[in-house]
């Protein structure tokens, strides 16, 4: 059965050969193109991991430009209260805020990628461009990096049944862009990188 590897767009993941047996589907920016793309990719065939690669943004002493990362759980921070406390719903419903990665799959990844950094990321639909903005998520969230799709990816995977996990290249540093250094190339690279590696280990894994 199929790999389907999700991207936001095709340049993140130029670098990274096609394979047999994997699909790599550019679903757009942002959560809700994410959701929607990834969704509709699962609905229309049957694959045995999800995995969600591209770049991100880093946290602060948290991992640098250019660093791999591993998220272990991602937290949609646009959702319910601005303050953070509990959202009541009728008949006691509560909000999916958070998403985990397959445990089987971050285990193999933890093996695998011993130089990647495991870390808990946040999903945004607008990017942080202030340090007072980051600093309250890595406050909040215990956040080391931030994208635009990763909560919406492992959602949609979780909500179809399929494992699921994300991996980041760190393009920029969280916080003021007006003194932030990005490089699309250097956390493109880590991306790709990362990803092949995690496919040899899952396309051998059968």
């Amino acid at each position: 059965m199929n790999v389907l590897v999700v991207c936001a767009v095709a340049q993140e993941l130029a670098a990274l050969p096609a394979r047999a047996g994997v699909d790599v589907v550019a679903v757009g920016v942002g959560p809700v193109e994410a959701a929607a793309g990834t969704a509709r990719a699962l609905a229309g065939k049957r694959y045995r991991a999800v995995v969600n690669a591209g770049i991100g943004g880093g946290f602060r002493d948290r991992c640098a430009v250019g660093d791999a990362v591993i998220v272990d759980v991602e937290h949609y921070v646009e959702l319910g209260l601005e303050d953070g406390s509990a959202f009541a719903l009728p008949g006691g419903l509560a909000l999916a805020r958070t998403a985990d990665a397959d445990a089987v799959l971050l285990a193999a990844a933890r093996a695998r990628l011993a130089r990647a950094r495991v870390l808990t990321g946040v999903t945004s639909a607008t990017v942080t461009s202030s340090d007072a903005r980051a600093a309250a998520l890595g406050a909040r969230y215990g956040a080391g990096v931030e994208s635009m799709e990763g909560f919406a990816v492992l959602r949609a995977a979780i909500d179809a049944g399929v494992p699921a996990i994300e991996l980041r290249g760190v393009s920029n540093v969280v916080g003021d862009r007006a003194t932030n250094q990005w490089n699309f190339r250097a956390g493109a690279a880590a991306a790709a990188a990362t990803t092949a590696t995690l496919l040899d280990v899952l396309q051998t894994d059968t």
